[in-house]
């Protein structure tokens, strides 16, 4: 039997803002309800559900992205005036090269300090 990551919850203080916000920025489908949550779905079937909360609590989400995809995405962080920084506590701005790919992160609306890269960690380079 394989074991794969079907879903998380993503404490927010606006469930419907949050996941838009992810969504449009990994150009992801519209997210939807389901119960008290707002669902964003990624590749493997697995889903981010966005549910309020008064006081969220900070986590770390990372998302491998294809080559292709990293500057687009980075792209619409600029249009929005979202910084991205090399290393996540967010002192370096701009992005990182680990493992011979790219990486970047930033913070969502909610304080997540979320993360794109291009490779997984230990892959290469």
């Amino acid at each position: 039997m394989s074991i794969a990551l079907n879903h998380t919850i993503v404490e927010t203080r606006d469930r419907d803002a949050g996941a838009a916000f992810l969504a449009e920025v990994l150009g992801l489908p519209a997210p939807y309800r389901f119960g008290p949550f707002t669902v964003v779905e990624v590749a493997g079937g697995t889903s981010l559900d966005y549910m309020d909360v008064a006081d969220p609590h900070p986590q770390h989400y990372a998302f491998l992205v294809g080559d292709d995809e990293f500057p687009v995405i980075t792209g619409r962080l600029r249009e929005r005036g979202v910084p991205t920084y090399a290393d996540p506590m967010q002192r370096r701005p701009g992005e990182n090269t680990n493992d011979g790919g790219r990486g970047a992160y930033f913070s969502s609306p909610e304080g997540h300090n979320l993360e794109i890269l291009t490779r997984p960690y230990g892959s290469g380079g």
